[in-house]
């Protein structure tokens, strides 16, 4: 049988009690001082960013914004904290996103403005460098085109001199200068709001709420230009937010509304997109997906109560292979938990925010993943020099605890263990040269499975 090559360091044991699969939890911040609601929200969304090869993450509070610098051992460290125009136990929402060395910050409760933050000064401290509200008093959401230099703002709200103005479905501002946003257009004019938006090379794709898909060209930014809707589709709610894969050719979006699923797309060589399969976890229970990043081949989803949740999507049907339960609370309202999340820093750590329970970091080995085929179980190397790693993978639905164990020819017994919802492990194997016999004891679909492997060490 041939065998792959796994790359990955052995994750270490967990320390919480909260269901999770092939998923470690790195840290995880809260404050319960902060003002909270009744039913004790306190968090919103979440951001990251790199300066200076370090890496950092944001983190929307009921009273501001909050910034975490991330050290290389997993921790988050709090530097810095900016209190939010308007601050109150009523904030449901804020939204963060960064160009350059600025962190650009709305919400939309309250007399709010946007706030520009200096980041330059990291790591020591944050400032407030700049605010408007006359342009954006409340706003949902944010997206900057970070090649074009424009901010994209999206349900905006003005405020002028303290009154509201009427709602827009977005706005577009020009960041040429950073910390004097210049607008440029507002719009579109029939449809009531654009609630959430993803822009690359001036195409903007728009997701409108009950009016579901739109794709505009943003080349002249004063002038956009309509491309396509998709007003009606199969699993369809309020549609809430997507992602584009790298490479240009997949987009996954999702409906914020009970018990519907997410919905991978084609990226068709004409830009239209495509709806092509649907996929979810709970949502035969109304579970409620929320934000969504993806990469080349993994989607990272808030998904409120079912908490963190990692999605194959290079996988005919689109496998979940990975989650955490940042809520672990019943309920049956199902729009608790996991907020958002942020999976593209350099490091493949991942930022996800949960409305009660704060900021979680954590590490999912995208590597293991990417490497494995169709193969029940693999192991390599085979033969192995002493000393070195034998690595272990089960890519099945397995699921609780593995345990193993190694004994040489004679049956007698070498070492023992048990690995806890990994899929995935690896051996060190100081041992003499020799022939051994590895026995995997693990649960597949309720079946309890039995593999025993020979080993060469030389």
């Amino acid at each position: 049988m041939k065998r792959f090559l796994i790359l990955f360091l052995l994750l270490s044991e967990l320390v919480c009690s909260q269901d999770f699969k092939n998923v470690k939890l790195l840290d995880n911040w809260s404050n319960d001082s902060l003002l909270t609601s009744s039913n004790l929200v306190r968090y919103n969304d979440c951001w990251g960013f790199t300066l200076l090869e370090s890496e950092y993450a944001v983190l929307g509070s009921t009273e501001g914004t909050h910034v975490f610098e991330i050290s290389s051992d997993g921790q988050l460290v709090e530097k810095g904290f900016v209190k939010g125009a308007f601050s109150s136990a009523q904030v449901v929402h804020r939204d963060f996103k960064t160009h350059n060395q600025y962190l650009y910050a709305v919400c939309d409760e309250g007399n709010s403005s946007l706030q520009i933050i200096n980041l330059s000064y990291l790591p020591d401290s944050i400032h407030l460098e700049n605010e408007l509200t006359n342009e954006i008093g409340r706003a949902h959401n944010l997206f900057i085109d970070n090649k074009n230099e424009l901010l994209y703002a999206f349900s905006v709200t003005p405020i002028i001199g303290g009154q509201t103005q009427s709602p827009l479905a977005m706005r577009v501002f020009s960041l040429a200068n950073p910390i004097q946003p210049v607008l440029l257009y507002s719009g579109p004019d029939d449809i009531a709001e654009v609630h959430d938006g993803y822009v690359r090379d001036n195409i903007a794709i728009l997701n409108c709420g009950v009016d579901g898909l739109r794709r505009y060209d943003f080349t002249n930014p004063t002038n956009p230009q309509y491309i396509q809707s998709i007003p009606f589709y199969q699993e369809q709610g309020y549609n809430h937010q997507g992602w584009l894969n790298p490479e240009g050719n997949v987009y996954i979006f999702a409906d914020e509304t009970e018990g519907k699923k997410i919905k991978k797309c084609s990226v068709e060589t004409n830009g239209n997109i495509q709806i092509n399969s649907y996929f979810g976890v709970g949502f035969s229970e109304g579970s409620v997906p929320h934000n969504i990043m993806i990469d080349d081949q993994f989607a990272f989803v808030a998904y409120y109560n079912y908490g963190f949740r990692i999605f194959d999507y290079s996988k005919t049907p689109v496998e979940q292979v990975g989650f955490y339960d940042t809520y672990p609370d019943e309920s049956i309202y199902q729009m608790n938990g996991a907020w958002g999340v942020y999976s593209d820093l350099p490091s493949g750590r991942i930022l996800v925010s949960d409305r009660k329970y704060g900021l979680f970091l954590f590490n999912f080995d995208k590597k293991v993943f990417k490497t494995r085929n169709s193969e029940v179980l693999q192991y390599y190397p085979n033969p192995l020099i002493a000393g070195e790693n034998l690595t272990i993978f089960l890519n099945s639905n397995f699921s609780g605890t593995l345990t193993y164990r190694l004994m040489d020819r004679l049956g007698k017994k070498i070492m023992e263990g048990e690995i806890e919802n990994f899929n995935h492990f690896q051996l060190p194997l100081n041992i003499e040269a020799g022939s051994y016999h590895l026995e995997i004891n693990y649960t597949r679909n309720l079946e309890k499975i039995v593999e025993i492997v020979s080993i060469i060490v030389r």
